[in-house]
Formats: structure tokens, C-alpha cells, sequence
């Protein structure tokens, strides 16, 4: 009888400590969704930092976009909701391979508030003979009111923000003799 005793205490103890293993395991299974729930929610809920690049034109829809030359061919009419920056560029251009990691450094750093824009020369050559691209690469950037203006070559990260501040966005910044006579 005590031998009874001793094994159905074994039996109840094995019984109990599985039991709690798959309690705990249980346990773990709901932390980790509850985890994953948690990070799902929070993903959703703040905007994912992705990089924004800039978006590719044909003709049509430049037309769409920018500006339609066909139906106004003498005057500019911005169509765009917010300024733009437009790089000409071709595939096979070494100075437009060094503007195009900028390009897309600047589409993440004005996203919301200025639109870039790429148009390939070689396969919209359209676009090139409205803007009489010459060389490569060209940007030509568009406040939303007023003419655009356009710049042929490469240029540094601060002069291509330089110019989106100042004629763009209308923002003045001191100059370094202002601020000396301060």
C-alpha cells in the first residue's frame, strides 16, 4: 500500500509539474504575441521612417504633374500642390550619378514641402527639347508661383539646398557678413 502511495505521489507530482510546464509555456506563447501585437500597433500607429525618392517622369506625365506645354506653350502653369525640383539626367552620366544619391537625400529631407522629380533625357527626349537641355545634368526647379529657373551641372548637396531655401521656398538665410556686423 505505501508502494500505492509512492506512485500515484510520483504519478500526481508528474501530472502537476507538466501541467505547469504548459502553463508556462502557455505563458510564453501569449508574452510573445502580446509582444508582436504591441510592436505590429506601434508600426502602425507612427509613420515607418522609409526613404522617399524621387519620382520618375515621361512626358505624359510631366503634363499631368508639372506643367502641360502642349495647351499653354508660351506661358508657365505650374500644376503641382507643392514647389518641385526636376533633375535631367541620363543613365550613362557620370556627373548625373553623383547628383542622384543628392536627389534622393533631398526628396527625404523637403518630403511634404518640396516634390522631386526625375526625368531621363535619353528616354524623354521630348522633355529635353522643351527645356533645351544641353548638358547634363540639369535641374530645374519650380517654385509653386513664378517662373522656374534652371541650372546646368553638378552641384553640391548645400548649394542644391541653398537654392530650394532661398528661390523655392522663399526662406533667407544671414549671410556670414551680415552676421559679423550683428
Amino acid at each position: 500500500m505505501k508502494q500505492k502511495n509512492i506512485i500515484l505521489s510520483i504519478i500526481v507530482a508528474f501530472a502537476f509539474i507538466s501541467c505547469n510546464q504548459t502553463t508556462e509555456s502557455e505563458k510564453s506563447k501569449k508574452q510573445a504575441s502580446n509582444i508582436s501585437e504591441t510592436s505590429t500597433e506601434i508600426k502602425k500607429s507612427t509613420k515607418q521612417t522609409e526613404d522617399i525618392k524621387p519620382e520618375h517622369l515621361t512626358a505624359k506625365t510631366f503634363k499631368e504633374k508639372v506643367w502641360n506645354y502642349e495647351i499653354n506653350p508660351e506661358q508657365w502653369v505650374y500644376k503641382g500642390e507643392i514647389p518641385c525640383v526636376i533633375d535631367f539626367y541620363a543613365d550613362w552620366c557620370k556627373p548625373c550619378k553623383m547628383v542622384a544619391p543628392i536627389m534622393d537625400d533631398l526628396a527625404d529631407y523637403y518630403d511634404g514641402r518640396v516634390k522631386i522629380y526625375k526625368v531621363n533625357t535619353d528616354k524623354e527626349r521630348e522633355l529635353a527639347t522643351v527645356f533645351q537641355v544641353k548638358s547634363i545634368p540639369s535641374v530645374l526647379f519650380s517654385p509653386k508661383e513664378g517662373k522656374p529657373a534652371i541650372q546646368a551641372g553638378a552641384m553640391s548637396k548645400e548649394d542644391y539646398i541653398r537654392i530650394i531655401d532661398e528661390f523655392i521656398l522663399g526662406i533667407k538665410k544671414e549671410s556670414n557678413n551680415s552676421k559679423k556686423q550683428s
